[in-house]
């Protein structure tokens, strides 16, 4: 597809639902407070839904279990920070990188090696039959979840911003908070370096040659199941991550947090169109700025706003905003 074949509309859809809402919200500042702050939402969602994205997209794999990754590397996330409290106490922002970004990485690789196991005794078995790999994978999540609460234990954890990402930064009348600055870059970090990889590199050809023809790559002597477990490795990691990033937005954790953010994950990969990285970020742009916004407006409905959001959507591209052709 070249340039000018690219499909923009879908692009518009972010800034035309903030115009949209604007005559309503009146004050400016206001406004840009929220549009923010749904963006930065969004951009912790969109690290989240990713993984799960990329699993479905390149492996065809519905994993229901998503949620026990995004959980654990939360959780995993309070130990490694609540171990270097002279850092993340510190006034001085760099220190608080430096202990924020190292519990990612082990949130990260905990998670991974967990997916490790999740995709040898769970997955794999149940390769092309969806309805068995839901029920295996909710299963293996809620059995995750029991495991959560052996080790760390069922009570809420607080999960506090370290102190240099407290507070806001302001831009005339508007208070834009810090933190949500900070999610905005390592997610638009997150999307570029996926869109990179799976663009512009061997691997990434590899994999998505795979899908569209498993028999042909493997007869070129390529392991097209060790690139899969890598891929749900890495959708596992991903997941690893965005637990982190969504327990310092809330400031806290439990251990049920990633069934709860499961909903709103496969909302966003609906919209988005099932495997679309690039849609699922769209997605997740449109639903965390909806969050906000119906929040602000009409806080009785914002437990509703997201699925009138897809259905709206669907009604208007019944396969999501970029479907994957192949599916």
């Amino acid at each position: 597809m070249n340039k000018l074949d690219f499909d923009w509309k879908p692009l518009a859809l972010v800034p035309a639902l903030a115009l949209l809402v604007f005559p309503f919200i009146g004050s400016g500042s206001t406004w840009l407070t929220l549009t923010v702050g749904g963006l930065a939402m969004g951009m912790i969602i969109f690290v989240i839904a990713s993984g799960l994205t990329l699993v479905f997209g390149l492996m065809d794999v519905l994993n229901f279990g998503h949620g026990l990754f995004i959980a654990l590397g939360a959780f995993v996330a309070t130990s490694v920070l609540g171990g270097m409290g002279d850092w993340t106490g510190s006034n001085e922002l760099w220190r608080n990188l430096a202990a924020v970004f190292p519990a990612m990485l082990v949130a990260m690789l905990v998670a991974g090696a967990v997916g490790v196991a999740f995709e040898r005794f769970l997955i794999r078995p149940v390769y092309g039959n969806h309805l068995k790999q839901i029920l295996i994978t909710m299963g293996g999540m809620i059995i995750g979840e029991e495991l959560i609460k052996v080790i760390w234990g069922p009570a809420q954890i607080p999960l506090p911003l370290p102190e240099a990402m407290r507070g806001s930064l302001l831009m005339g009348d508007a208070a834009i908070e810090k933190y949500r600055v900070i999610a905005v870059v390592v997610g638009l970090a997150v999307f570029g370096v996926l869109a990179w990889t799976l663009g512009r590199t061997k691997i990434g050809l590899l994999i998505r040659a795979g899908v569209q023809d498993r028999e042909m790559v493997e007869s070129l002597g390529y392991r097209i199941r060790r690139l899969f477990v890598g891929v749900f490795v890495v959708g596992s990691a991903l997941a690893g991550l965005g637990g982190v990033m969504w327990g310092l937005f809330q400031q806290n954790v439990i251990p049920q947090m990633g069934a709860q953010v499961n909903v709103l994950i496969f909302i966003v990969i609906i919209i988005g169109g099932l495997g679309s990285t690039g849609g699922a970020l769209i997605g997740a742009l449109l639903v965390g700025l909806m969050a906000n916004y119906t929040g602000f407006l009409a806080p009785k409905a914002a437990l509703f706003s997201n699925i009138a959001l897809m259905v709206a959507i669907l009604l208007w591209r019944p396969r999501g905003v970029y479907p994957v052709t192949s599916r």
